[in-house]
């Protein structure tokens, strides 16, 4: 089996290509320094030759772009996968916005698809706290993550490369919900590290929408690393 994987060196894409490698299939990565060396967002996309397409690269802005760039080249194509957010139709906010666009420009491409929405990494999630966790006075706001490890959406993704095309499947989160004021908490602790942490309110719509959990699944798939299991690693 030929697949073609975007993004194939990116958080996700490091995981994904040698697994989808050792599973015997013929694995191009397409990016900017890729065996492909190509920028979706230049429309520069050469006719894909693969079975199946793995489409991981993205970025907050352009993906929408990057990706009708991307389906412009597919024809003949068998099967292509896409990593979506959990989120996406529920979050107003613009990056979640171009994901959607994303997946409609998939599902009216004609092309046999899966789309996997998953949670926000734990790497992500680290990032962002050790972001917060720089400040002398950490800003906490009021929101709940339901964070993923990477290696998990991995596999799930090589499942879904090397099976059939399944629509929308179930969603991709963490084994459990967290405040964000515990996922600091953790973070400082494991750390060492002595902050004081004050709440804020996140304004507008967007607020309204993660106060209200619209960002987690109650029903998907869970993945089975947990988050202080990540976090101690991290710290080593």
């Amino acid at each position: 089996m030929k697949i073609l994987v975007t993004g194939g060196t990116g958080t996700l894409g490091k995981h994904v290509v040698p697994s989808l490698r050792s599973a015997g299939a013929h694995v191009t990565t397409l990016s900017r320094h890729g065996d492909i060396a190509c920028d979706l967002l230049a429309g520069d996309v050469p006719p894909v030759e693969a079975d199946v397409v793995v489409h991981l690269a993205g970025g907050q802005k352009g993906d929408d772009l990057a990706t009708r760039n991307l389906l412009a080249a597919c024809a003949g194509v068998r099967h292509l996968v896409y990593i979506s957010v959990i989120g996406a139709d529920t979050v107003p906010l613009a990056w979640l916005r171009t994901k959607l666009a994303c997946e409609k420009a998939i599902a009216l491409s004609g092309i046999p698809f899966t789309i996997l929405r998953a949670a926000q990494f734990h790497d992500l999630t680290l990032t962002m706290v050790r972001g917060l966790a720089k400040l002398p006075i950490v800003p906490v706001p009021g929101l709940r993550l339901q964070p993923v490890d990477v290696r998990d959406v991995a596999g799930r993704i090589v499942e879904l490369a090397l099976g059939s095309p399944a629509g929308h499947g179930p969603d991709l989160a963490g084994p459990a919900v967290f405040e964000l004021r515990q996922l600091v908490r953790d973070y400082l602790d494991t750390a060492g590290k002595r902050r004081l942490t004050v709440p804020v309110r996140l304004p507008g719509k967007a607020g309204k929408a993660y106060r209200g959990g619209q960002n987690l699944t109650l029903d998907g798939d869970r993945g089975t690393r947990t988050w202080e299991e990540f976090v101690a690693g991290a710290a080593r």
